[in-house]
This record gives C-alpha cells, sequence and structure tokens, in this order.
C-alpha cells in the first residue's frame, strides 16, 4: 500500500480526529479511505444517471441478438476484473 501525506487546516484536523475518537473508525487512514471510496461511489453514480439521461433523449431502438451479446460480454468482462471480497 502506498502511503500519502496531506496537509490540512487545523479545524479540519480536528474534525478527523472526533470522528475517529467516536469509535467508527480506528485510524485516519480508514477514515481518508472510507471518504474516497464514498466519493468514487458518487462519481460512478452521476456517471450512470449521465448515461441514462442521454439513452433517454436518444431515439428508441430494438435490441438485436448481437447488442445482447455485446452488453452481456460487457458485464461479464467488468464482473471478472472486480476484485473479490
Amino acid at each position: 500500500m502506498q502511503g500519502m501525506n496531506i496537509s490540512i487546516p487545523d479545524p479540519l484536523k480536528k474534525f478527523v480526529e472526533e470522528q475517529i475518537a467516536s469509535g467508527r473508525y480506528s485510524s485516519v487512514s480508514e477514515y481518508i479511505r472510507e471518504l474516497i471510496r464514498n466519493d468514487e461511489k458518487q462519481k460512478t453514480q452521476e456517471h450512470l444517471e449521465m448515461m441514462l439521461k442521454d439513452g433517454l433523449r436518444s431515439p428508441a431502438s430494438p435490441m438485436t441478438k448481437k447488442d445482447w451479446a455485446e452488453l452481456k460480454a460487457g458485464v461479464w468482462k467488468r464482473h471478472a476484473k472486480r476484485p473479490s471480497k
């Protein structure tokens, strides 16, 4: 795992320390990792919503067998890349 140093103002540092003291997080690193994961999820959700809106605005066309096969292959490909939990 890579290390990273950050600088934050005292009020933010105090807030982070309060989050750790609350017992929800065991370390500053754990807290920061969760913030980054949540931001990543939000960006993914925003991208998905944009794509869905684009799809709703586009003219309708029927799905062909080739379309379904490509969609299925793409899903399996993305699923295979996901780390197991």
